[in-house]
């Protein structure tokens, strides 16, 4: 019987190639993307579990109130680490104090290279479980050792065991190679970490603050204790910082707890100490994307096969009137369902392997189809059938359910109500393409808002260059003079922090007028006094700080919403103190757009830099190439250190990463809108072309009688155009009401603009028009002698 039912299949498959051929490309093309998508969600959703101790590891965070609003925080005091073990060791297995992630140039004899790693105490290797390719996890509790990832081994050592060479860590810290671990994998929040160097109390990694619980600048993992409840430990260590802080602590209402390893990558972000969400969102909105598109799909052969019922009545019938039962013919229905979903998962497999590289690339990702994995097969098996009955099951129930006599007598119409289902079913298609199109322009539409908020300063040709050795800082002045005579640039600094983050807030900060109940934070920007002159930001009051005044060392500039914040009406001459240090007022710089591109600016305090900066910024000079200032820049850094590699990052790149996230979103969007578009007009298509075949002897009457080929034109596209014009109606409020709840999230976005949804609609209609006008012209064109000549 099977056997019967599948030669069936195949003579009916080739007998309606056009139909077939629309079918399966369809199905294939929504099957794709189901499982682009769901590689996607797959990635997204493994994220860290590589890790053993994957459900048993959190991170410690903090909620704390500054300027009147909750803020949360990864960043720890020293202290804390100790505290967790003396007061909570029952409740954890290891604890652990760690720095963040920063570049460090790692040299072996002559050679330097610029790698990024951080210090962490000695359980980190048995927290995270590392693979160990030499040495052991146990290396690290020597003080003076470094552990290396494969491929930081493999660029300075070859496959050679590297266990108990010497290395530099920024040419000031000689450590011993204690062990080789595998590189961690794409799917982890310690990706990219290429290098571990033992945690120590010494000044070189908490600068002086070993017991100080207001220095918020260290991250704290943990592992509880197999019989450890988190929530439960959570509550415990809620108040540790108020009790064992300064009067600081206690005023920012400093609330300890713990955040889970299974929420650091998809539940990251926190409004008012409350986490709502993070890549979640887009987990589900690609789901459903998925889901819908695959649904689109299965529409085109629902549609297809319906329309065409009038075909295979009298199939229907025989079978009936020769005995067969409806379930044998749902069986048979069925079954061709099955064969051309099979068809199309491999037809879709191609179309994936072909495009998975791209998809990569466009996602950000390091996706690979798990060919050996039996799970993946049997979810596939899954999605076949659970596409085959989904696309199947509804016209095998309406074609089994013919009357034999009526279809038998040739009295069989399929009624005037028989095409409403498939009219619901190309609203549906066509409002979920129309508000995917919506979307993708409403993404594009906030990320160009935000790209032309002004900055408040000169990104062109300004690179900047991580300083992790203390190589440009002790020679400032001399390669600022090289290079100004060189003419490679105009000017050159030194700062704290990037121009793209802000690396210090401090709360420590008094002034006339302040109220002493407000909890108040500011970023806090140390640089030299080129700052200003070398990013070009703008003086809205006083001066720039200037080497012509020695009283600059004691010298501070706001921003403006520093003065805000404060309060003062003219700023300037005002005195600001700093841990009691008082700062004398002496400029008002506009905002500078440090952070994120959505939220307001911060405010914050400049101040000049006693110490080594982390970054120079130099702006290269417009009047030759760029590629001939950085040559010339790279020759004077290596006069004084000639195995320094040159590593440099203009601010515009810098800058546009920013971007990345909400780019890739808008660029997976447009993709699937368009992939959507592309199946809906495959069945309309097809649907288009049913009706003219089946309106054949009634366009040939209307010809005969005088009608035009644009009046038959308009005749035939009229009814699609009205079913898309509903499915734009229906899209226009569902897409404002969840992309209104989209931007909320972003303090800095666009408006709603009513163009958006008319360009949406307007190009929709004219796509539809394109898809079914083809047919429409052609059957309009046709000799009316060959659709009347059987009369």
């Amino acid at each position: 019987m099977l056997r019967n039912y599948l030669k069936i299949a195949l003579r009916n498959l080739v007998r309606n190639k056009v139909y077939s051929a629309i079918n399966i490309g369809g199905l294939a093309v929504g099957m794709a993307v189901a499982m682009l998508i769901g590689l996607w969600v797959y990635d997204e959703l493994s994220y860290n579990k590589a890790f053993a101790n994957y459900d048993r590891i959190a991170q410690v965070w903090q909620n704390q109130t500054f300027n009147g609003r909750i803020g949360t925080q990864e960043e720890m005091p020293p202290p804390l680490g100790k505290s967790l073990r003396t007061t909570y060791g029952t409740d954890f297995k290891r604890v652990v104090m760690s720095t963040s992630d920063f570049p460090s140039i790692l040299t072996v004899g002559a050679k330097k290279l610029t790698k990024t790693g951080r210090a962490s105490e000695a359980a980190i290797a048995e927290m995270l479980t590392l693979p160990m390719l030499y040495g052991t996890r146990a290396g690290l509790y020597d003080p003076k050792a470094i552990l290396l990832s494969k491929s930081v081994a493999n660029a300075f050592f070859g496959d050679t065991d590297p266990v108990g060479e010497i290395m530099k860590v920024n040419d000031n810290n000689v450590l011993r190679v204690a062990g080789v671990y595998d590189d961690f994998p794409a799917t982890s929040q310690f990706d990219g970490l290429e290098f571990i160097v033992a945690w120590n109390d010494n000044d070189d990694i908490v600068g002086g603050h070993k017991d100080d619980w207001d220095w918020n600048s260290f991250l704290t993992y943990v592992q509880l204790a197999d019989n450890a409840d988190l929530d439960k430990v959570s509550a415990k260590i809620k108040d540790l910082k108020l009790r064992n802080g300064t009067d600081d602590s206690r005023a920012y209402h400093s609330e300890l707890f713990l955040h889970p390893m299974s929420k650091w990558h998809l539940y990251s972000e926190f409004k008012d100490g409350i986490n709502t969400g993070g890549r979640i969102q887009f987990v589900w909105l690609f789901g459903i994307i998925g889901g819908f598109v695959l649904l689109l799909a299965c529409i085109n052969f629902m549609n297809l096969s319906t329309a065409r019922s009038e075909k295979r009545a009298k199939e229907v019938g025989i079978r009936k009137a020769v005995g067969s039962v409806r379930g044998q013919l749902v069986s048979q229905f069925l079954s061709e369902s099955f064969l051309m979903v099979g068809l199309a998962f491999v037809l879709a497999m191609g179309i994936v392997v072909v495009s998975l590289g791209w998809f990569n690339q466009v996602a950000d990702k390091q996706m690979t189809l798990p060919w050996s994995s039996l799970s993946f097969w049997l979810a596939s098996i899954g999605f076949i059938g659970l596409t085959g009955l989904l696309a199947g099951s509804y016209p095998a129930l309406y074609l089994s359910g013919f009357q034999p006599v009526k279809t038998l007598k040739g009295t069989f119409r399929v009624g005037r109500f028989a095409a409403l289902p498939r009219k619901m079913m190309v609203v549906v298609q066509f409002t979920v393409s129309v508000a995917l199109i919506i979307g993708t322009l409403v993404v594009y539409s906030q990320i160009q808002y935000a790209k032309n908020r002004p900055v408040g300063y000169g990104r062109e040709g300004l690179i900047s260059i991580a300083t992790p050795t203390a190589d440009i800082h002790d020679h400032f002045n001399a390669i600022r003079d090289d290079l100004k005579k060189s003419e490679a640039i105009v000017e050159m600094t030194e700062s704290h922090s990037p121009l793209t983050d802000l690396f210090l807030a401090l709360a420590g900060y008094d002034w006339r007028g302040k109220d002493p109940n407000q909890n108040v934070s500011l970023g806090t920007i140390r640089v030299s006094p080129e700052f200003g002159k070398t990013v070009g930001w703008k003086l809205a009051d006083g001066r720039d700080f200037s080497r012509a005044f020695t009283t600059d060392s004691s010298a501070m500039i706001l921003n403006e919403a520093a003065v805000k914040l404060m309060g003062f009406k003219g700023a300037v001459g005002e005195i600001v103190k700093l841990e009691g240090v008082p700062f004398t007022v002496i400029g008002v710089a506009k905002d500078v757009l440090m952070e994120s591109p959505y939220t307001p600016v911060r405010p914050t305090a400049y101040m000049l830099y006693p110490r080594k900066g982390n970054f120079a910024f130099m702006k290269l000079n417009p009047t030759i190439g760029s590629q001939e200032s950085l040559r010339k820049i790279e020759s004077v850094l290596k006069a004084y250190n000639p195995a320094a590699p040159f590593d440099y990052q203009f601010a515009e790149q810098d800058y546009a990463k920013k971007f990345a996230a909400e780019e890739r979103i808008g660029n997976l969007a447009s993709v699937f809108a368009v992939l959507a578009i592309f199946i809906s007009c495959l069945g309309l298509f097809g649907l288009a072309s049913f009706v003219a075949e089946q309106r054949t002897k009634e366009i040939g009457v209307r010809k005969v009688l005088g009608a035009s080929v644009g009046s038959l034109w308009g005749l035939l596209s009229k009814d699609f155009v009205g079913l898309v014009v509903i499915a734009c109606l229906i899209a226009t409020p569902l897409a404002w009401y969840f992309l209104d709840g989209w931007l909320q999230q972003y303090q800095y976005r666009t408006e709603l603009s009513w163009w958006i949804f008319a360009a949406s609609g307007a190009g929709a209609l004219v796509i539809t028009l394109l898809t079914v006008s083809y047919q429409s012209v052609k059957a309009a064109l046709m000799n009316p002698v060959k659709a009347l000549r059987s009369e």
